[in-house]
């Protein structure tokens, strides 16, 4: 699944959610309209309620991309 369908998803489903990276929070809609297509465009997993986690060449998860936190 991409980044891109991941906060597709989070929109539509219209989570109480915040995104957050190493610099600020981020709401999901905010990122769709922000990040590059190619960024969009990375294969990405989704821990739900924890974090976003791009998907490497080996298949195996990668970095963190976004911390997944409740809105207050």
């Amino acid at each position: 699944m991409s980044l891109q369908e991941i906060l597709q998803k989070i929109v539509a489903k219209g989570e109480p959610v915040l995104l957050t990276d190493k610099e600020q929070d981020w709401e999901a809609s905010d990122l769709l309209g922000n990040l590059s297509e190619r960024a969009l465009k990375t294969q990405a997993h989704l821990q739900q309620g924890l974090y976003i986690a791009e998907i490497n060449n080996g298949g195996y998860l990668g970095r963190v991309m976004y911390k997944v936190k409740q809105r207050a």
